[in-house]
């Protein structure tokens, strides 16, 4: 059974994807997200899934893509935001190299902003965006092998912060 490389976990807008492409340019990888495979499968973006079926229904979706990219991603793998919500996604995730980018709220609204296209953001962005966070932490934390701040970094000095963290050799 093949396992990532590396596994990127963070809050929406933190930047999982952009870093996990850097990151995997330098180990001559592959960096697939799970949120574009939910996109792909279901044919149509994430907000109208929450619209349409609800968080739940997301969420089951999200474990499910989650699960697969696992057992079959041996690249770099951006999870989405919530991913480490469910249970049995954080077992998988024990032992692995996942990495927890992470951002404070006055960064967070200068990237995510009031994108209507993040629905768990859709009212009072900066309140909800801490809500989540002060939940989401620890689970970031629990799953976390670094922790690797985006605070005033590009993407480019994240990866590397990232690469460091993990003691990964450059492709």
């Amino acid at each position: 059974m093949s396992a990532p490389a590396v596994v990127l976990v963070g809050p929406m807008g933190v930047g999982k994807t952009t870093v996990g492409e850097l990151v995997a340019a330098q180990l001559g990888m592959i960096c697939r997200d799970t949120d574009a495979d939910i996109v792909a499968a279901q044919g149509r973006p994430i907000a109208e899934i929450f619209v349409d079926e609800g968080e739940t229904h997301f969420r089951a979706l999200e474990a499910e893509a989650v699960r697969v990219a696992l057992a079959e991603h041996d690249g770099v793998l951006a999870l989405g935001g919530g991913a480490i919500l469910n249970d049995d996604t954080r077992k998988l995730l024990a032992g692995l190299p996942v990495v927890f980018l992470d951002m404070g709220v006055a960064e967070a609204v200068k990237r995510v902003g009031l994108d209507t296209a993040r629905p768990l953001l859709a009212v009072n962005p900066r309140q909800k965006w801490r809500e989540l966070m002060e939940a989401r932490r620890p689970l970031y934390t629990e799953v976390a092998r670094a922790v690797v701040s985006t605070e005033g970094r590009t993407a480019e000095e994240v990866a590397e912060v990232v690469l460091d963290a993990l003691e990964l050799k450059t492709a």
